[in-house]
Parts: C-alpha cells; sequence; structure tokens
C-alpha cells in the first residue's frame, strides 16, 4: 500500500510539471504575438509647412558701426552722451582739456607775429639796398663811382632779396604749423562722425587720454536699424548654402518670433575652434522695432528647399526605390557641382492601413524633405490616412503574403492588397 501511494504522489508531481511547463511555453508564445502586435505602430498623413534647411549658430551685429577715438593727448573732462543715446552726425561727444593745446596755438601766432615783423624789417632793407644799387648804377655812367662799389651795391641788393624770401618761407612753415595747432585745439571737441546709437563707452571722465603711439577709443556708435548676423556654418554644411538663398534666424528671447534675410555673403577665411573648421555667413535683417540687440545669440535657418500647406509623412514610413530607408535628405545635400540641390521629386512606397484592417502597399511621389518628414505630393494619401512605420514592414509583408497564398503571385504596388 505504501508504494503504491508513493507511485501514485511521483505521478501526480510529473503531472503537475507537465502542465506548469506547458503554461509557461504557452505564455511565452502569447507574450511574443502580443509584442509582435504592439510593434504596429502607425503613423497619421498630416498636413503642414515643411523646410529643408542648414542650421547654424551666430551673433548679431550692427551692419555699420565706428569706434570713436581721441586724436590729441590730455585730460578727458567732459563725456556728454551715455550707453543707449543716439546720437546726430557731427553732435558733441566729449571733451578734452584744450589748455595746452591752447597754449601751443597762441605760441605759434605769436611766433607768426614776429616773423611778420621780420618781414617788414627785411622788405625795407630790401628797399633801401635797391635805391643804392640804382644810385651806384647812375654815377657808375658818369664815373663817379668805382666798379667795386657797384658790385657791393648789387651784392647786398641780392642779399637782402634772399632774406626777404627765406622769411616768407618761415611765415609760410609758421602758418602751416598754425593751422595743424588749431586743428589739434578742434580736436578737443570729440564730434559724432555719424547719426546712431550709443553702443559701448570705453573711457572715463577725469582719464588721461595718450594718443602719441594709438588713439585712445573713448565710445563706439552703432547704427542699429539693420543688424547683421553672423552665422558660423560647418564645413560640411557649407557647400549647401547658396548667394541670396532665404534665411532666419529666432533668439532666446523670443524663440517664436523669426526675423527673415537673405545670405549676402560666406567669409573665405575659415575660424577653426576645437579642431571643428566654420565658416562665417552673414545676411542683414531690418531692426525697425529696435528689439534686436547687438552680440544676442541666434538659432540661424538656411532655407535650402520649403512647401507649404502639404501632406506629410515622417521619413521612417517611407521605403525608398532602390535606396532602402536611408533618409532622402541625408543624399540631396549637393549635386555634382558641389552646389545646393533644388527639390526633385522621388519614388517611395509606404504601407496604408485599409478599411478591413488590412495593409495596401502604395507608391507615392516624394517633394521635400529633412531629417524628420517628408513631403507627399500626389493624391495617392489623403489627410489621416494610418500609414504603418518601417518596423512593421515585415510582419505586414508576411501577413500580406499569407493572405494572398501562393496562387496569388507577387505583389503588385498599383493592386493594393489586404492582409
Amino acid at each position: 500500500m505504501v508504494r503504491k501511494k508513493r507511485k501514485s504522489k511521483a505521478w501526480l508531481f510529473i503531472w503537475v510539471a507537465l502542465l506548469l511547463g506547458g503554461a509557461l511555453i504557452g505564455g511565452y508564445y502569447w507574450t511574443q504575438s502580443q509584442n509582435g502586435q504592439a510593434q504596429q505602430v502607425t503613423v497619421s498623413v498630416t498636413r503642414g509647412n515643411i523646410e529643408n534647411v542648414v542650421t547654424a549658430t551666430g551673433r548679431l551685429q550692427p551692419s555699420n558701426y565706428v569706434d570713436v577715438g581721441a586724436q590729441v593727448s590730455g585730460q578727458l573732462t567732459h563725456i556728454h552722451v551715455e550707453v543707449g543715446d543716439f546720437v546726430e552726425e557731427g553732435q558733441l561727444l566729449a571733451e578734452i582739456d584744450p589748455t595746452v593745446l591752447s597754449a601751443g596755438v597762441d605760441a605759434i601766432r605769436a611766433q607768426l607775429r614776429n616773423q611778420r615783423a621780420q618781414l617788414e624789417d627785411r622788405e625795407a632793407s630790401l628797399t633801401l639796398a635797391d635805391l643804392q644799387y640804382k644810385r651806384q648804377q647812375n654815377l657808375m655812367t658818369t664815373r663817379a663811382t668805382s666798379q667795386e662799389s657797384l658790385q657791393i651795391a648789387e651784392a647786398t641788393l641780392r642779399s637782402a632779396r634772399a632774406q626777404v624770401s627765406a622769411i616768407k618761407a618761415q611765415i609760410e612753415q609758421t602758418e602751416s604749423t598754425l593751422r595743424a595747432e588749431e586743428a589739434n585745439l578742434n580736436y578737443a571737441k570729440i564730434y559724432a562722425p555719424m547719426s546712431g546709437t550709443v553702443v559701448s563707452i570705453s573711457a572715463r571722465q577725469g582719464q588721461t587720454l595718450n594718443a602719441n603711439q594709438q588713439a585712445p577709443v573713448i565710445l563706439q556708435i552703432a547704427d542699429l536699424s539693420v543688424m547683421t548676423v553672423q552665422a558660423q556654418v560647418s564645413e560640411a554644411d557649407i557647400s549647401r548654402l547658396r548667394d541670396d538663398m532665404p534665411a532666419y534666424f529666432t533668439t532666446l528671447g523670443n524663440p517664436l518670433q523669426r526675423w527673415y534675410g537673405h545670405l549676402r555673403r560666406i567669409e573665405p577665411t575659415p575660424v577653426v575652434e576645437s579642431n571643428v573648421v566654420l565658416y562665417n555667413a552673414l545676411f542683414d535683417v531690418e531692426n525697425v522695432q529696435g528689439r534686436l540687440m547687438p552680440q544676442m545669440t541666434a538659432q540661424v535657418f538656411f532655407v535650402i528647399a520649403s512647401a507649404e500647406n502639404v501632406l506629410q509623412l515622417p521619413i521612417s514610413a517611407l521605403q525608398y526605390r532602390n535606396e532602402g530607408a536611408r533618409p532622402e535628405s541625408a543624399r540631396q545635400s549637393s549635386n555634382s557641382e558641389g552646389r545646393p540641390s533644388q527639390t526633385r521629386e522621388r519614388q517611395a512606397t509606404v504601407l496604408r492601413l485599409n478599411e478591413q484592417g488590412g495593409v495596401d502597399e502604395l507608391e507615392v511621389k516624394v517633394g521635400v524633405t529633412n531629417r524628420v518628414n517628408a513631403q507627399i505630393m500626389d493624391g495617392v494619401l489623403s489627410e489621416g490616412d494610418q500609414v504603418l512605420l518601417q518596423i512593421n514592414r515585415s510582419a505586414a509583408r508576411s501577413n500580406m503574403n499569407a493572405s494572398a497564398g501562393p496562387s496569388m503571385g507577387p505583389m503588385n504596388a498599383a493592386q493594393p492588397r489586404m492582409r
């Protein structure tokens, strides 16, 4: 009896183990099937705007500015403006102590008066020498004087003429020096060379300026009505840009506001930062409302191609003909000449869910693409259609082939089939 009970318990244990094993195996396959169904991720065909752009980071600079410096040395006694003030061309900005400069002008003027007095004395001597020479000539006709006296009178006349010429030259030199000193005296008052906004003041009232070696900068005036965006574009993207292409940027303070312009110039000299080669691309924007300030950070977008109010899908829902599932935006960066390529139509296939729950393979034309979405150009798809992503294609194709049967042959994109 004891042995029969032991055998019964052993068989019971075996049956329980078999049931548990079957349950585990069944649960595993059920989980796998549920995972396969969960992978059937779909996306909707949407309508909106799409752009293919080159992005870069840039800085805002005034389109026109000037550094206002001092042309003479001295103590800065007055600064009549502050940062942010708008000034007109010719407006007085600052003053330098004119004491030393004024004294120099007075000294030159006194020297000039002295030289003019000397000129009068030399001219009087010249007149006397001329009279004496003529008298000696008259006496010589009657043999009333000697040849030596005539020669002395002639030499005295020439010397008087030379002295007059010399003093006149000195006067001209002194007058030139006086003009320079008067100009330096005028430079003690610094005027605005252009109309604009004072964006910085680098000197302080009471500071001594030394202009003998390098002109010290007192302040900077900039025209803020037009700003220049200096965008740094990587060497991988610079070949995609072209002159006069549309561009826009946003700022950190207002990422929803766009400022538009056109590419004006690409500077040929690169900027190397941490072994990264960058090129400066410049374009101008109007700043009528004055909300753009110098040195603002700009997120810049150079528009290669764009389309408005069009149907679009994620690029992961497209299968390109003879190109695999790789995004087209990675292949359309440039043509054989290295210039940005224009938007061209490309063929791709999509898997659309139909009303019966099956899958239709459709051929579509693709327009503008970027790294995320692609424009659907023809009328095969409609807004709101559900399309499978690339990760569902293998399972979807298997279901389509299984439902079609071996007698139906290969699928035809023009004849959509259900799963």
